[in-house]
């Protein structure tokens, strides 16, 4: 049981760009496009951190 609750956390921190729920749910937190969503995505590759990171960075553009 331990391992399970161990590998929640780190499940959090990448984001699952094939799947369709974690595209909408990315592009309504930050105000984008499903385009400028994927783009974002794919810069940061799988690391929600730095997804966000750019997200906020365009924002202010």
């Amino acid at each position: 049981m331990a391992h399970y609750k161990k590998n929640i956390g780190s499940a959090r921190r990448r984001v699952a760009a094939g799947q369709a729920y974690e595209l909408n749910y990315f592009k309504r937190k930050h105000g984008l496009t499903m385009e400028q969503a994927r783009d974002i995505i794919k810069e940061a590759g799988d690391s929600r951190e730095k997804a966000n990171a750019l997200a906020e960075e365009r924002k202010k553009v």
